[in-house]
């Protein structure tokens, strides 16, 4: 995955390589569980016991979602990124988050998994720590899509052979948030320009919204719908009839940045990075107040694997 995001600091890789190539990559990740495990059964939630039993062996679909849990944690970190210490930052909180499960759990029956975890998850949040330092406002050192990379494929690790998949989920709340508003540009139903970071302006010294213009025949129905729904949720600032002709349109990149620079007008770069941060801590306290009050209602015991 180092390769990876090296190739694509350098040769500006397309979106498909980078659904293709972390899929390939996946695969070692993927015999050592078969290997080692091949367990592909999953504890059925309460409510749905009448229908499906106590728990269901779904088999190779399994393998299938462990497979693109690695291919969207390798890329969650990379499309929520862009400004000084976000990468470094999220990625140490997320790690400091799956450290304080570990030890929360290190106690339970399946206390060997949250070792293995430790064993990765201390040195790389030591790593990302001395990072951050040099990576905030103002960045001495840029991590590129190389750090990013790295960083999502050590979650997948440590989350799949770990077997805490759903968990580490829970700690990616806001990377879900990013993807799932970001997938009109990411599918191409609206156009989608090669970066979608903020615009700098000079004068101000403080991050704007950035845009993608377009003219009104390259969206579709699909794009048409989705920019309608953002719209009336007021999470998208999209204006009609652009240019001289008015056959241009134009709306915001669709990343949780630039939605928060809608919301809160110009910031400053450091400022940004801080809110966005605090943000991501204010959703690991919402993932432990899920995995462990809210559970008990889905789920028998109060620590359950996966």
């Amino acid at each position: 995955m180092v390769f990876l995001g090296f190739a694509d600091d350098v040769l500006d890789l397309r979106w498909r390589h980078k659904l293709f190539l972390p899929t390939m990559a996946s695969l070692p990740l993927l015999m050592v569980y078969f290997v080692n495990f091949n367990s592909t059964t999953i504890i059925v939630p309460k409510p749905l016991r009448v229908i499906f039993g106590f728990d269901v062996d779904i088999g190779f679909l399994y393998y299938i979602y462990m497979g693109m849990m690695a291919v969207f944690c390798t890329n969650a970190i990379n499309i929520l990124a862009g400004i000084n210490g976000l990468e470094a930052g999220q990625s140490l909180v997320i790690a400091l988050s799956v450290i304080a499960f570990n030890i929360a759990e290190i106690n339970g029956d399946q206390w060997g998994y949250h070792v293995f975890s430790l064993y990765f998850m201390m040195p790389y949040a030591s790593v990302s720590s001395a990072l951050l330092v040099y990576n905030w406002y103002p960045s001495k050192v840029f991590v590129g899509d190389t750090f990013c990379y790295f960083s999502g494929m050590t979650f997948a690790v440590v989350a799949i052979l770990g077997h805490f998949s759903k968990t580490m989920l829970l700690f990616f709340i806001p990377q879900i948030f990013n993807f799932l508003y970001s997938v009109p540009q990411l599918f191409r139903f609206v156009p989608c320009p090669r970066h979608r970071l903020p615009r700098y302006n000079a004068d101000t010294n403080k991050l704007e919204m950035s845009y993608s213009r377009f003219k009104s025949h390259e969206l579709g129905a699909i794009g048409r719908l989705c920019l309608k729904i953002f719209d009336i949720f007021k999470i998208v600032d999209i204006q009609y009839d652009i240019g001289e002709d008015g056959e241009y349109i134009q709306c915001n990149n669709l990343t949780i940045i630039n939605l928060l620079l809608k919301v809160n007008g110009p910031t400053h770069e450091g400022t940004l990075t801080a809110i966005l941060l605090f943000i991501q801590v204010l959703c690991s306290v919402l993932a432990f107040m899920i995995r462990y009050p809210l559970a008990r209602v889905f789920y028998d015991v109060q620590h359950f694997s996966n």
